[in-house]
């Protein structure tokens, strides 16, 4: 069995040697064996970085991938896993791209119907429930204002 450097893990993987000592510390990867004074990787790091990057790739936290690989059991497949956190990775995406659509819809309302000409005129506005259709008619011009 040949045994890596961390500089050829790295390079295999497409990490810094500094990330993969990284992940040892935060215990996501066993620490490497150390063979007259240098770590030493077996091939099996190397897959589980593999799956590490993809996993972050994918959009998981270091803590989600903490999970995928040490929070079920044994016995449990890497498939299975991947499905289950998967789903709920996608949920959370949803929620996520409901919020972004809700803020671009906020920076077009901003973008259309501020006419605003100070912070203390916008503010104000904004606390009368300002760029709300119902309430639009109830917010006065603060030009025509002027």
């Amino acid at each position: 069995m040949a045994l890596l450097t961390i500089s050829e893990v790295a390079r295999q993987v497409g990490v810094r040697p500094s990330a993969i000592r990284y992940y040892e510390q935060i215990k996501i990867l066993p620490v490497a064996a150390r063979i007259a004074g240098q770590r030493k990787y077996t091939l099996g790091a190397v897959h589980q970085l593999a799956v590490l990057r993809r996993a972050q790739e994918a959009g998981f936290t270091l803590d989600e991938i903490r999970l995928l690989f040490f929070g079920f059991s044994k016995s449990t497949t890497i498939s299975a896993r991947w499905r289950k956190i998967a789903a709920k990775k996608q949920i959370e995406l949803d929620a996520q791209i409901e919020r972004i659509q809700q803020m671009k819809d906020l920076l077009k309302s901003l973008e259309t119907r501020c006419q605003c000409d100070t912070v203390n005129q916008c503010g104000a506005g904004i606390l009368r429930g300002g760029f709300s259709e119902q309430r639009r008619v109830n917010v006065p011009n603060s030009r025509a204002a002027k």
